[in-house]
Formats: structure tokens, C-alpha cells, sequence
């Protein structure tokens, strides 16, 4: 019986996000906050991320969910419906809603195809991946809503079950867009970044660090040696670099604004801080010659990037004023001088903020269709 109780605690995370059916497989529609036992028929192992093609055409009887070979329709995109579930008031700063709205973006500009190179992760989280990253006891006090209020506000969102989804989802996104990349060489995530989440405490809108759980995870399951997380956010990646700095498999590498949160900074493997008002070409220049130094240097097997757009000119959060085209140029330099190293290089959308939501989206997707042109350009 204990034996029990303690195989069902370690699958807790693992569910399906709605009923599907697996060809020669069975199916599974338990909640994560459901009534019912949870129950391991339908789950892969641990060890192998699993996914479905997602094929959301907006009419839910008409939904299937296929396996297929990734990378054979295009540059494979990970989206959860979760990303953007919970409610937030609306004055509250963080843009949640702009997951949804950068996965409405990409099928209509046909750079996301449903059944073809669109993926939904078929499983939550592990504990034992979250725990390689984080305290078990803080991860069970989020989970059930038992934080304390100064935690939450140090989190800055308020707890809800959506939340909880949201944040477990997010880290699966991530796994999976590490596990695509691998496969295929590159691959891009719709949300992820989560960067300012420590080993015990959340901050800065960021709960569980989905960089700091996807690079130990390849890292333990002996998928690959050595990761390289290349953080060019506005904001210093304090928590990656505090989880991981005793990491030798790992190089932080952050190129930041000196004067943004946080307030009092970590210390990476690299860290270059640019002052407010920096330029397009300073900035690009200044990435290359930090990402090739350390391309030679550490010579990474897998690199996990947050391409953060708060860097643009009109964030709200920012400080920098890297243009539209400075974007395009900066993911150009970064997915193609990997690509054409033969890295794999998984992407994610990191932090953006802007109360026009239409400007915010067309920010993230620049990751996406610049990822496309490269992806197809190679041949893939």
C-alpha cells in the first residue's frame, strides 16, 4: 500500500490535457484536480517527452489528435491551451493573454499547421523534473495553493487551480521543444522563459524555471553532455543562474540591461550588461561576439534560448531600443549561426510587455517566422 501511495504522488503531474485516442493506444481524461485516482494506462515513461499533434481548428468535434514524424511538415511548434487560461484582472501588467494570441497568429499567417507541425505535450511535468530544479516542499505549497501572501506577491500572480495548469504546462511546453529539437535541430515553444524562478521561491511572474527543469532533465537522462541556456531578455536570468551555477554541464549566458529587475543581479557563467538606450547595432554585435566566444569555448550540444522581446523599443518594461528590424536580425544571428553549427536550439518566447496586444504578438511571432525561413532554408 505504501508502495502505492508513493507511485501515485510521483505521477501526480502526469495527465492528459483532454481525451485523446493513440493509434493501437488507450486514452486518459483524468483532471489534475479531479475526484478520480490517477491512473498510469495511458502515460509514457518518464523519461521521453510525449506529445500530440495539435489539430485545434477551433470546432471541438472535429478534433483529432495523430502521431507523425517530427519535422516532416515544417518547423515543429509547441502550443498548450493552458498557456493563457488563468484570468487576470485587467490592469494587472503581465499580458497573459498573448499566448493565446501569438498561437492565433501563427495559423493565420501559416507558419502553424495543425496536424502537420503543431504539438500539444501529452503530460505534465514529473515531480522528479521538478524537484532536479527545485525544493519539493515549495512545489507542493504552490501546487495546493499554500504559499503566503508575501510569496505570491514576490510572484506577482494570483493563485488559482488555472494557474497551477498554467505553469505545469508551460514547463511541459518547454521539455517537449527541447525534445523536438533534438529530433529535428530546432524548434520553438509559444510561451517559456521562465527565468526569475528560483530554487525555493518564485518572483518576477515566473513560478517554476521551465530553462533551469528542461536543461537538467536532457542532462540527466544522458540525451546530451553539455547545455548552453542563451538568455537575451531585458531582464538578467537570476534564477537560471543561482539553480545552475554549481552545473558544470550547463553555460548561462545573459545579455541584459544593467539597470532593470532585478535589482540585485546573480552571477551567470557570462554575463554582459548593456546600459539604457542601446541600439540595434551595438546590440547585435555584442551578442555575436558573446554567442560565438562561447560556442568555441563550451561547444554545447543543445542550446535552450529565451528570445525575449522586452528588449524592443516600446516595452513597457524595457530600457533598450532595439527596433522591429533589430528583432528579425537578432533571432537571424542567433538560429542561424546555431543551425549552421549543426546545435540543436530550442526557442522560447520569453518576457514582452505591452498594453497594445497586437504589437506584443507581432514581436514574439518575429521568433517564429524567422525560425521557419531558417528551418525550411536548411532543409531540416
Amino acid at each position: 500500500a505504501a508502495a502505492s501511495a508513493q507511485h501515485t504522488r510521483r505521477v501526480l503531474f502526469q495527465r492528459w490535457v483532454r481525451p485523446v485516442s493513440f493509434r493501437g493506444g488507450a486514452s486518459s481524461s483524468s483532471g489534475f484536480f479531479g475526484d478520480r485516482p490517477f491512473t498510469t494506462t495511458s502515460r509514457r515513461p518518464i523519461a521521453s517527452s510525449s506529445y500530440v499533434h495539435h489539430n485545434d481548428d477551433g470546432n471541438p468535434a472535429s478534433d483529432t489528435c495523430a502521431r507523425a514524424k517530427p519535422g516532416d511538415h515544417g518547423l515543429p511548434i509547441v502550443y498548450h491551451p493552458a498557456y493563457s487560461k488563468p484570468t487576470l484582472p485587467s490592469s494587472h501588467r503581465f499580458p497573459m493573454k498573448v499566448f493565446s494570441g501569438i498561437y492565433k497568429k501563427l495559423l493565420k499567417d501559416g507558419v502553424a499547421v495543425p496536424g502537420q507541425n503543431l504539438f500539444q505535450p501529452a503530460r505534465m511535468p514529473s515531480v522528479e523534473e521538478l524537484v532536479a530544479a527545485h525544493d519539493e516542499v515549495y512545489i507542493d505549497k504552490f501546487r495546493l495553493g499554500a504559499l503566503g501572501d508575501k510569496e505570491m506577491r514576490k510572484i506577482g500572480l494570483p493563485w488559482s487551480p488555472e494557474l497551477v495548469e498554467r505553469t505545469f504546462a508551460e514547463v511541459a511546453g518547454t521539455i517537449l521543444t527541447a525534445d523536438l529539437a533534438l529530433t529535428c535541430g530546432l524548434a520553438v515553444n509559444t510561451a517559456g522563459g521562465t527565468h526569475h524562478a528560483h530554487y525555493d521561491f518564485g518572483s518576477g511572474y515566473c513560478i517554476v524555471n521551465d530553462l533551469a527543469v528542461t536543461a537538467l532533465r536532457v542532462l540527466n537522462n544522458k540525451q546530451v553532455d553539455r547545455v548552453l541556456i542563451l538568455d537575451l531578455d531585458v531582464h538578467q536570468g537570476d534564477g537560471t543562474a543561482r539553480i545552475l551555477k554549481d552545473d558544470k554541464r550547463v553555460f548561462t549566458l545573459s545579455v541584459h540591461c544593467s539597470e532593470n529587475f532585478p535589482a540585485v543581479k546573480a552571477t551567470s557563467n557570462l554575463d554582459i550588461a548593456l546600459p539604457k538606450g542601446i541600439g540595434d547595432d551595438v546590440y547585435i554585435k555584442t551578442v555575436e561576439a558573446a554567442l560565438r566566444e562561447t560556442i568555441e569555448d563550451f561547444k554545447p550540444q543543445l542550446v535552450l534560448y529565451d528570445a525575449g522581446v522586452d528588449v524592443h523599443e516600446n516595452d513597457a518594461l524595457g530600457g533598450f531600443a532595439i527596433t522591429d528590424e533589430g528583432l528579425i536580425r537578432r533571432e537571424a544571428l542567433v538560429l542561424d549561426t546555431l543551425v549552421g553549427k549543426g546545435i540543436p536550439v530550442a526557442a522560447f518566447v520569453g518576457g514582452g510587455y505591452d498594453t497594445d496586444m497586437t504589437s506584443l504578438v507581432r514581436r514574439h511571432c518575429i521568433l517564429h517566422h524567422v525560425a521557419r525561413e531558417i528551418f525550411e532554408s536548411n532543409k531540416m
